[in-house]
């Protein structure tokens, strides 16, 4: 579910069975045209229903990082810090656009990058993306 499905009660109610925060990376340069733009935010949306649909039970996807910029790095292992800190167990982050490392973004629990999983062409897209969080609730991290 997205963060903004959620008002005051229903999290008081409900709030205890989600357990994961997606944490979208768009990675948007600022130099995209408006066309360019809709092609990308299109793609990580396509790439994020892949982890929210099966898991709309558990996972709640917070606002998108947008942009791509010096700080970045340590603006999302802040977020992850704290969504944790928060009552999350998990925090994913998600980008459909650019590739990250996972040693940059030490704070998530899962780093989920299209460009990477679909050069692995051993298994599907969506295949991969929910063994992969699957693995992450098996294993506890």
């Amino acid at each position: 579910m997205k963060f903004s499905d959620f008002d005051s009660r229903a999290w008081e109610t409900d709030g205890q069975y989600y357990d994961t925060c997606i944490i979208p990376y768009s990675g948007l340069q600022g130099t995209e045209t408006p066309p360019e733009t809709v092609k990308l935010l299109e793609r990580q949306r396509d790439f994020l229903e892949l982890a929210e649909q099966p898991y709309k039970g558990r996972v709640v996807t917070y606002p998108a990082v947008q942009y791509a910029g010096p700080g970045m790095t340590a603006l999302m292992n802040e977020l992850c810090r704290k969504v944790k800190s928060s009552g999350f167990q998990y925090a994913i982050v998600m980008s459909a656009n650019e590739g990250l490392r996972r040693e940059e973004i030490f704070e998530s629990d899962l780093l989920l990058c299209l460009p990477e999983i679909a050069a692995d062409s051993r298994a599907s897209v969506s295949v991969c993306v929910r063994s992969e969080i699957q693995a992450l609730w098996e294993n506890g991290k």
